[in-house]
């Protein structure tokens, strides 16, 4: 289960000491889970960013990548509100939870490979206690391989791709999704159209 003093990656830990030392107003520590306790649509993103998340403690929340994501949900009533303003807001996600693959902010949103093997169990824990009926939603590729690797599969098994659907061994469908970041959306590789069209399957 989730662990909000994690520090079994040491470079991870000693990077966010350092923010904590430099920006105490930061929550800069693993991040947990934001949600409804039993959704129907798990979405998992990369990690937190580093005046997002790293700073509010809510998935996608205080930065640029989290606009088109909770905006998407609120217009398909997923969410109470279009805006995730901070941690203590009065948001309400219904139907949906929002997690990361890496929990941690890592230097540069660039996770190490034992990194994210590191943090896998914890990935894994939150699917083992899903609902049955419950979908998953992969926000860029890391995402992807790390929900394959909580399932014990081959990063080969299936192959990501933005609008791929896969089935997942226990029943579940897996939705990959370009990640809502900055990027992607100024070069318009994803599109509000795009995104909102998975995010409606995959919550559907």
């Amino acid at each position: 289960m989730f662990k909000a003093d994690c520090k079994t990656c040491s470079r991870l830990a000693t990077f966010l000491d350092n923010i904590k030392a430099e920006r105490p107003d930061y929550f800069a520590a693993p991040v947990p889970a934001f949600g409804d306790e039993k959704p129907k649509l798990l979405i998992v993103g990369l990690a937190p960013g580093m005046h997002g998340a790293n700073r509010t403690g809510r998935p996608f929340t205080g930065d640029f990548a989290g606009i088109l994501l909770y905006q998407t949900l609120f217009d398909l009533g997923l969410s109470s509100a279009p805006v995730s303003e901070h941690a203590s807001d009065s948001l309400a996600l219904y139907g949906v939870r929002i997690t990361n693959a890496v929990k941690c902010l890592p230097p540069q949103n660039k996770p190490e490979t034992s990194e994210i093997r590191n943090c896998n169990p914890y990935l894994k824990s939150e699917i083992d206690i899903l609902p049955v009926s419950c979908n998953l939603m992969a926000l860029g590729k890391i995402a992807h391989d790390a929900i394959l690797r909580a399932y014990g599969l081959k990063l080969s098994a299936l192959k990501f791709g933005h609008a791929a659907e896969h089935m997942l061994p226990d029943g579940r469908k897996l939705f990959d999704s370009y990640h809502c970041s900055r990027y992607n959306t100024q070069t318009r590789r994803l599109t509000e159209k795009m995104f909102r069209d998975v995010l409606r399957r995959a919550s559907g």
